[in-house]
C-alpha cells in the first residue's frame, strides 16, 4: 500500500483533468464535483502521510519503461512540504475560479487544464530522479499555455507564445544538462548526490550553468524573466497559481534540487558556484523590486515583485548555511501563502469594481473591506513587518547570511526591504486613507470569492505567528534541513 500512495497522490489531479475535458461546458455541478473532489482527495492522502514522513517514513514508486529508464515518485520531507502547499493551494484556487468565472463558456478545457498543471507540479515534487522531473517539468510547461491563452484575444497570445518562446529552448538546455551529466555519471536519485568525481571542473560548471539556465526561466532570474510580467494578461485564477505554487516555485524548487541533490552543496562551495548563484538571486531581487516600483498596473506590480521575492528561495539556497538554507526553503510556503493572496484580491478589485490600475483603488478599503483588509495582510508580509511570514522568512536569511559569511546579502535583503515598502504602501495608503469619488457604492466580493483569499490571508499571518510550532512550515524546513542536507 504505501508503494501505492505517491501514485495516489498524482492521480488525485491526473484524473479529475483527463475527465473533466469531457464534461459538457453547461454540466457546471459535474465539473465543480471532480475538480473539488479531486483536490480534497490530494488534501487527505497528504494529511495521511504527514506524521509519518515526520518520523521519517520515505514512500516510494517505481515504473521501469527500460534498463536504466525509470520513473520514480518519492515523498520524503522536502516533496511533502511542497506537495502540501500545492494542495492547500488548489483547493482554495478551485473555490475561487468556480466563483470568479461563474458562467462563462469554455470552462471544462480551463479546469481540465487547471487540473493537468497541478498534476504536474504534483509530479515535479515527487520526482525522485532528474528524468523524472525533466518530464514533469515540461509537462508543466504544456499545461500552462493553454490557461495562459484562455481568453484567445491578441494580448493572450503574444503573451502565450512568449512563454514558449523563453520555456521551450530553457527545456532543451535542461534536457542537455542532463544527458550530458548521466552519460557519464549514470542515472540521478535525490537521495545522496552522484560521484561528480569524473567530470572536471570545467566541465562540471558548464553543466550547473546550463541547470541554471533551465530551471531559471520559470525560477525568473534575469534576464530571463521577460515572460512572467507578459504572462498577467490570464485571468487571475492563474495569476495565482503560477506565481504562488505552479510555474515560478517549479523553478527555485529545481534550483534547490541541484544544489543539495545533484551537486551537493560541498561540491558547489569547492567550486564557487554558490556566490555566484547568490550574486545573481540579489541582482533579481533588487532588479525586480525596482521594476515594480515603475508599474502603474496592480497585477504587473505584483509580477515584478514575484520576479524578485521567489529569489529569497534561491539567495538562500545559494548561502548554503542552515538559517540561510531554512530561510530558502520555508519562503517556498510563505511567499506562496502572501502572493497568493495578493493576486486574488487583484483579481477581485478588478472583477467586482473594475480596478486594475493602482491611481484607482483610492478609498477602495471603505467600499470592499474585506478583500482591502486581505490585501494589506499581503502586502505587509511582503515589506516584511513582524509578525507575518514575511518576516520570519527575512529574519532566517538575514541570520543565514551573517552565518555564511556573507554580510553583503544582509544589504540586500535590507534594500529589497525597503523597496518592497515603496511600492506597496503607497497601494495601501490608498485604498485606506484617500477618499473615493462620491458616486461610488459598496461592491464586496461574494463569499465564495473573497473566502479563499481570507483564508490565505489569516494563513501568512498564523504560519508567522506560530513559526515555533513544530508543525509549522518553519518548523517542517528546520526538519529538511536538519535531517536531510545539514545534520
Amino acid at each position: 500500500m504505501s508503494a501505492l500512495l505517491p501514485v495516489l497522490i498524482l492521480l488525485a489531479s491526473l484524473v479529475p483533468a483527463g475527465l473533466t475535458f469531457f464534461v459538457p461546458d453547461h454540466r457546471r455541478v459535474l465539473r465543480n464535483t471532480l475538480s473539488l473532489g479531486g483536490a480534497v482527495l490530494k488534501l487527505g492522502l497528504v494529511a495521511f502521510m504527514l506524521f509519518e514522513v515526520a518520523d521519517g517514513t520515505v514512500y516510494e514508486s517505481r515504473l521501469e519503461f527500460a534498463p536504466g529508464l525509470y520513473l520514480l515518485l518519492r515523498v520524503d520531507a522536502l516533496a511533502l512540504l511542497f506537495v502540501s502547499l500545492s494542495a492547500v493551494l488548489w483547493f482554495l484556487t478551485t473555490i475561487y475560479a468556480i466563483a470568479y468565472f461563474g458562467k462563462k463558456p469554455e470552462l471544462s478545457r480551463f479546469f481540465g487544464f487547471f487540473s493537468l498543471c497541478v498534476a504536474a507540479t504534483t509530479g515535479l515534487a515527487l520526482s525522485g530522479t532528474l528524468i523524472s522531473f525533466f518530464i514533469f517539468y515540461e509537462l508543466l510547461t504544456l499545461s500552462t499555455w493553454p490557461l495562459l491563452v484562455h481568453k484567445r484575444d491578441g494580448k493572450s497570445l503574444a503573451a502565450g507564445r512568449a512563454y514558449l518562446a523563453y520555456a521551450l529552448p530553457a527545456g532543451a538546455v535542461l534536457l542537455a544538462a542532463i544527458v550530458w551529466l548521466e552519460s557519464v555519471v549514470g542515472p540521478v536519485e535525490f537521495t545522496v548526490p552522484p560521484d561528480l568525481d569524473r567530470l572536471d571542473d570545467i566541465s562540471l560548471r558548464i553543466i550547473f550553468a546550463m541547470f541554471v539556465v533551465g530551471f531559471g526561466v520559470k525560477a525568473a532570474l534575469i534576464p530571463l524573466h521577460g515572460w512572467l510580467p507578459k504572462a498577467m494578461v490570464a485571468p487571475a485564477p492563474v495569476s495565482a497559481l503560477l506565481h504562488a505554487v505552479a510555474v515560478v516555485k517549479a523553478g527555485a524548487f529545481g534550483i534547490l534540487r541541484l544544489v543539495f541533490d545533484v551537486f551537493g552543496l560541498d561540491r558547489v562551495a569547492a567550486l564557487g558556484l554558490g556566490t555566484q548563484l547568490a550574486v545573481l538571486a540579489s541582482a533579481t531581487i533588487l532588479w525586480g523590486s525596482l521594476q515594480a516600483l515603475r508599474q502603474t498596473e496592480i497585477k504587473k506590480r505584483l509580477a515584478y515583485s514575484t520576479v524578485s521575492q521567489v529569489s529569497y528561495i534561491v539567495l538562500g539556497v545559494a548561502l548554503g548555511g542552515p538559517y540561510a538554507v531554512t530561510g530558502g526553503v520555508v519562503h517556498l510556503v510563505h511567499q506562496g501563502l502572501m502572493k497568493i493572496t495578493l493576486f486574488f484580491c487583484a483579481g477581485i478589485f478588478d472583477q467586482q469594481a473594475g480596478v486594475s490600475r493602482i491611481d484607482a483603488l483610492n478609498g477602495i478599503g471603505v467600499r470592499m473591506p474585506w478583500t482591502a483588509a486581505c490585501f494589506t495582510i499581503g502586502a505587509m508580509g511582503m515589506v516584511g513587518l513582524p509578525p507575518t511570514a514575511g518576516f520570519v522568512t527575512k529574519f532566517y536569511l538575514g541570520v543565514g547570511a551573517l552565518q555564511s559569511g556573507a554580510p553583503w546579502a544582509v544589504g540586500v535583503l535590507v534594500a529589497s526591504t525597503l523597496l518592497n515598502a515603496a511600492y506597496f504602501l503607497p497601494l495601501v495608503y490608498r485604498m485606506w486613507f484617500i477618499d473615493a469619488p462620491p458616486e461610488e457604492r459598496p461592491v464586496e466580493a461574494p463569499a465564495l470569492l473573497i473566502g479563499p483569499a481570507v483564508v490565505t490571508a489569516l494563513a501568512s499571518l498564523a504560519v508567522g505567528v506560530l513559526a515555533g510550532a513544530a508543525i509549522s512550515p518553519l518548523g517542517w524546513a528546520t526538519l529538511i534541513v536538519e535531517r536531510e542536507y545539514l545534520p
